[in-house]
């Protein structure tokens, strides 16, 4: 791939700048829980 062009899917989405503001949104779904059952458990209120 030519260095001046952008990574893109088939339908023209910019792969790079979808990753990069992935990075910048926050925590997943899964990683909530994931802290959220942490948190429970260390206070003792697990299930």
């Amino acid at each position: 791939m030519n260095s001046n062009q952008k990574n893109r899917t088939i339908a023209g989405t910019d792969i790079d700048e979808v990753k990069r503001l992935n990075n910048q949104s926050g925590l997943t779904y899964n990683q909530v829980v994931e802290k959220m059952e942490r948190e429970l458990k260390e206070k003792g209120n697990a299930r």
